[in-house]
């Protein structure tokens, strides 16, 4: 391998730099995870995203995960829609690489989904009621 002049003074080698293109942005949140074998769900977890870009997840797992396997991650987003509605994002990809507790997920696509700002209160009936009889 030969090394250019710029690599030689800094220390570095075209194979030691970084080769992502992708930004990647530390967010830390709970995650779970379904490993899908066609239609059917094979696998779920919980774990932890440590990193995340538009291309790819770095996350923790509670066993190690199938590489080449379609897997569908969900995890709460982190801000608000308006300040006011929590955001679920849904990612669709599939697992590059694994380690035992830690996978890698190339994100295929993925969604954002609203959970609406308040929880749904159970609907209760009127505790007076009067039935009228039309004369």
């Amino acid at each position: 391998m030969i090394e250019t002049q710029e690599e030689h003074a800094l220390g570095t080698r075209s194979s030691d730099r970084e080769r992502r293109t992708k930004r990647r942005f530390d967010i830390e949140q709970e995650v779970r995870y379904k490993m899908l074998y066609g239609q059917r769900i094979a696998e779920t977890g919980s774990g932890k995203t440590m990193n995340i870009s538009s291309g790819g997840v770095w996350f923790t797992t509670e066993n190690m995960l199938t590489t080449g396997m379609p897997v569908e991650l969900s995890m709460t987003w982190p801000v608000l829609l308006n300040d006011s509605c929590p955001m679920k994002l849904m990612i669709y990809g599939c697992v590059v690489r694994s380690n035992g507790k830690n996978a890698a997920v190339a994100i295929e696509r993925y969604e954002f989904r609203t959970q609406g700002s308040k929880p749904l209160q159970p609907f209760s009936a009127p505790t007076t009621f009067e039935n009228r009889v039309p004369n």
